[in-house]
């Protein structure tokens, strides 16, 4: 017996609203109900570039009320990301919501409870979670040892059409909260540990912006793992090592290499060249016992892939095949870290989390 497939709403049309809207044109288990709430130009772009003819709002919750959607694909600016969850769900629609869940712990933890009354799928998105090599890299940092160093940063130098998106996401969140969120749950589970302190600085590199424009964390964790993340947006920052992920325990290290394409090519913030993993061990003359190497990937994905990925991951939500309480624990927790760290430059202090 056939089922009727899931009609989606898609709200904001940029560059990851057109990267979601994709992969739901092209399942036959889903089907684009309209866009909203973006500008016209960019709403109608979005919608020439998947075949025209679906409807195209202004206001989401015009939008909300029309389309009756089963679904609802969420990829706006951070300080819109509750509260068109929250409608989404009490309307009884399942949600796909882009990260950060929300711009404040609480209205996170408003998020996930309305998802539990309404008993729908919110899948946030941790675009690494279906990313094959990042995968590996966690589980890799797993054979380690313990405590863990864990070193990560992406910053991104940006002009024209994306310092105007980064300015835009200045208005509601810093980079390390928009984009820490990836890298502290990596963190998170690498050493499977619970974090306790955190501390934070940060610096305000351009006149033109409403909030600081790069920052810099520490995470503690109570096994003694400790890690950094660092970030920054904008014309000025410098593209030397803008890509860092590396994790070292006492076994070894191993790290992921940059890719090709610079700091502000989408692409390059998810693609990976390679794994390097160097071995610890000496032999009694005090020699390495074991030579490193470079680990083959076999499944690289590009971004519209990963996203491809993400929503097949919210449709196995959506049918109940995936745990979406150990999800929400993740993403809650994330968050907080990295909203602590944001206060914590802000204060000048550690806090104890």
């Amino acid at each position: 017996m056939s089922v009727a497939p899931i009609r989606v709403l898609v709200a904001g049309c940029g560059h990851m609203g057109a990267s979601h809207a994709r992969p739901h044109h092209a399942r036959r288990e889903f089907e684009l109900g309209g866009h909203a709430p973006r500008g016209s130009e960019t709403r109608r772009n979005l919608n020439e570039a998947l075949g025209g003819g679906f409807e195209e709002f202004g206001e989401y919750a015009e939008a909300l009320a029309a389309t009756k959607p089963g679904a609802v694909c969420i990829s706006t600016y951070t300080e819109t990301h509750a509260p068109y969850a929250i409608a989404a769900l009490e309307a009884g629609a399942h949600v796909f919501l882009e990260k950060p869940l929300a711009d404040t712990a609480e209205a996170a933890a408003q998020v996930i409870d309305a998802a539990r009354r309404a008993n729908r799928a919110l899948v946030v998105g941790y675009i690494l979670h279906v990313h094959p090599t990042w995968q590996r890299f966690i589980s890799l940092a797993r054979t380690l040892g313990t405590p863990l160093v864990m070193r990560m940063n992406l910053n991104q130098q940006s002009d024209g059409e994306h310092w105007h998106t980064h300015r835009n996401l200045l208005a509601a969140t810093s980079p390390i909260v928009d984009c820490g969120v990836h890298y502290v749950d990596v963190m998170c589970q690498m050493t499977g540990a619970r974090p306790v302190r955190v501390s934070g600085i940060s610096a305000r590199l351009a006149d033109d912006v409403a909030r600081v424009n790069y920052g810099q964390l520490q995470v503690t964790f109570d096994d003694g793992s400790v890690g950094w993340y660092e970030a920054g947006w904008g014309p000025m920052m410098s593209e030397t090592a803008f890509f860092v992920k590396d994790v070292i325990g006492p076994r070894g290290a191993v790290s992921i290499t940059a890719p090709a394409g610079g700091s502000a090519n989408l692409e390059s913030h998810t693609r990976t060249e390679k794994l390097i993993v160097h071995h610890a061990a000496l032999r009694p003359e005090g020699t390495f016992a074991r030579p490193g190497g470079i680990l083959a990937l076999d499944d690289e994905p590009g971004h519209d892939a990963l996203c491809r990925r993400e929503q097949e991951r919210f449709l196995d939500a959506i049918v109940g095949r995936f745990d979406l309480e150990a999800h929400w624990r993740g993403a809650l927790d994330s968050l907080r870290i990295v909203l602590a760290a944001d206060r914590s430059a802000q204060e000048g202090r550690t806090i104890e989390l």
